[in-house]
């Protein structure tokens, strides 16, 4: 047991993305799987929607892994591995709804059980490792979830009634604690992040996701604690590009140091977040 400081290493990422049926999930998938290994011959597929992945075979070479039911954990996980196996270096779970909530999912296993809440001591920990064969993977992993409109009771006047209450993702509560990366897609297909460690997307503007959003992914999974800190405040590029009060000063910035910026998606990111800012003070005024 060993005390050290605290270092951004490589990483894989763990992104996940939710919606209502027809946000966007698969295609939004595919093409930030795209960007994210540059080929997606390397990208696999597990396709729970009966075909779904195959509507978008237009989009290239991917490769589509069927799974029907029973939707047991243990069926997700022999997908996983078998991805794995074949060197896949994106991972696409398409959906993790139905190892929930359906047929042989989740839910249904503890209800074959008898229904009691004891016998989730037998399916938490299936479920459990179905999280870490996703969490464990040396592939980057995206997971797709359905939402769905939720609703609560309230008592008004001796009389029960039933109001919307928000949307809810059909997984088990807390799965988007588990990842580096949660983005919630609407149904013009625009992300807005609700969990985000990369810092890449959480607070800033929606946007439509493509296979830029995964070369961004992969250049902040790609570099390492120098590269980082290149960019952070107090650093050199982050004060050049704060001292930058007008849209003219940031052109004039990007022209003098264009071929490091167009290789580094994490400056493009500092400058684009910088210009935003600026068009905001703009607009105030």
């Amino acid at each position: 047991m060993q005390l050290r400081k605290a270092t951004r290493k490589q990483a894989k990422i763990r992104l996940g993305l939710s919606a209502v049926s027809g946000g966007g999930k698969t295609y939004s998938a595919i093409q930030i799987a795209k960007g994210l290994c540059g080929d997606l011959a390397k990208v696999a597929v597990i396709d729970t929607e009966n075909g779904s992945a195959d509507l978008y075979a237009h989009l290239g070479d991917f490769n589509v892994l069927p799974l029907t039911a029973p939707f047991t954990p243990e069926r997700y996980i022999e997908a996983i591995r078998s991805c794995e196996k074949a060197g896949m270096e994106v991972i696409i779970v398409d959906s993790i709804s139905h190892e929930w909530d359906g047929k042989g999912g989740c839910l249904e296993i503890v209800e074959s059980l008898g229904g009691k809440y004891q016998d989730w001591a037998k399916v938490t920990p299936r479920h459990q490792a179905f999280i870490d064969a996703i969490l464990q993977s040396p592939s980057h992993v995206i997971t797709t979830v359905r939402r769905k409109q939720d609703y609560e009771m309230t008592k008004v006047e001796g009389r029960v009634k039933v109001e919307k209450s928000g949307l809810r993702e059909i997984t088990r509560e807390g799965f988007e604690y588990e990842l580096t990366i949660n983005l919630e897609l609407d149904t013009r297909h625009n992300a807005t992040a609700s969990k985000d460690r990369t810092n890449l997307f959480m607070g800033k503007p929606s946007f439509v996701p493509s296979d830029k959003t995964g070369e961004l992914i992969a250049t902040w999974c790609e570099q390492g604690e120098e590269v980082l800190n290149s960019i952070r405040p107090g650093s050199d590029w982050y004060q050049r590009v704060d001292n930058c009060t007008t849209q003219k000063e940031l052109v004039e910035l990007y022209n003098r140091h264009k071929p490091e910026v167009d290789t580094n998606p994490l400056l493009q990111q500092l400058i684009a977040n910088r210009r935003n800012q600026i068009n905001g003070k703009l607009s105030a005024a």
